[in-house]
């Protein structure tokens, strides 16, 4: 069954747009994390991973707050020191990464992991957000678009058939 689309998240997905993210922008993250353990994932089921994780409400305040927060910094209408922080995506500040934690909760543990891998290795759509382009500030959204990611690809893994439980002897 297809939920209906809500305001707040067609919302949260026009922004994504704005900022350059396509939903098939994470899908192509979810298979990249996925693609050794789920045989058969295609292309369309992790797109359905990604727009079911995008349904979830914490998920869409999420992503538009911390859109919100770089749009801010872009215009430089930040509070310093914070200003000068968010601009420069400064390592120890964490504050971005925790945002994206409350995103790869939703899935247990699986989405820390997958989360803390992406985060490091950046491939795709994260390379291009963290490329630090002037006048361009992805902070947050590199992040919350890796947690996306990583919370879909933890609901797949839930979900794949190979992973049911055998009897014990």
């Amino acid at each position: 069954m297809t939920k209906p689309m809500t305001a707040l998240r067609q919302r949260t997905i026009d922004l994504l747009n704005q900022r350059g993210v396509q939903l098939t922008d994470i899908a192509a993250l979810v298979i990249f994390l996925q693609k050794d353990y789920i045989a058969d994932l295609t292309p369309a089921d992790a797109l359905e991973s990604v727009q079911t994780v995008l349904h979830k409400r914490e998920v869409q305040n999420a992503v538009i707050t911390g859109i919100q927060l770089d749009i801010a910094a872009e215009q430089h209408s930040l509070l310093e020191p914070l200003q000068t922080i968010v601009e420069r995506d400064e390592g120890l500040y964490g504050v971005d990464e925790t945002m994206a934690l409350s995103i790869v909760d939703i899935y247990g543990s699986i989405g820390f992991t997958n989360y803390g891998y992406i985060d490091r290795v950046k491939p795709g759509i994260l390379a291009k957000l963290n490329a630090h382009e002037p006048g361009i500030i992805h902070t947050f959204l590199d992040d919350l678009v890796g947690a996306i990611a990583a919370a879909a690809a933890a609901r797949l893994a839930h979900d794949d058939a190979g992973e049911e439980d055998t009897p014990f002897k």
